[in-house]
């Protein structure tokens, strides 16, 4: 497994843990009111940070464990990562267009908050996808 193929991994894991941890604690402090009254604010912040330091952490540690793997990206690893983050950016208009019709449509903070940070998610998660996918198999 080379060393680009462990980071989309690592972003993959990662993203889908902090996500998930995330909603967990704004379920459990929403407490039975509606969702757009439960207090969001530090926890989406706590765990993008959160998820930052994790994915930074875990492939210093990923690195500092495996000596033999190369620094170096070649043209196949340069593509596949190209291919990605392609692949993932869809999400990323497809969020800041549903926030600019939500804000529009003056939709509470929560929601618009909250759909960015999923598409922000989903895009980690289908760009890391593919960039799996394309290692384990090849190129189209």
């Amino acid at each position: 497994m080379t060393l680009e193929e462990k980071r989309a991994w690592i972003r993959l894991v990662v993203a889908v843990a902090a996500y998930g941890g995330y909603v967990a604690v704004v379920l459990t402090q929403a407490g039975g009111r509606p969702l757009a009254e439960a207090p969001y604010g530090a926890a989406l912040l706590g765990s993008v940070g959160a998820a930052i330091i994790a994915a930074i952490v875990i492939e210093i540690v990923v690195n500092a464990l495996d000596r033999q793997a190369s620094l170096m990206k070649d043209e196949r690893d340069r593509e596949i990562g190209r291919l990605g983050d392609h692949v993932g950016q869809s999400f990323v208009v497809i969020g800041g267009v549903a926030a600019m019709l939500m804000a529009i449509a003056e939709w509470e903070h929560f929601w618009i908050a909250n759909v960015v940070y999923l598409c922000f998610v989903l895009s980690a998660v289908l760009g890391n996808v593919t960039k799996v996918i394309v290692y384990r198999r090849s190129l189209p």
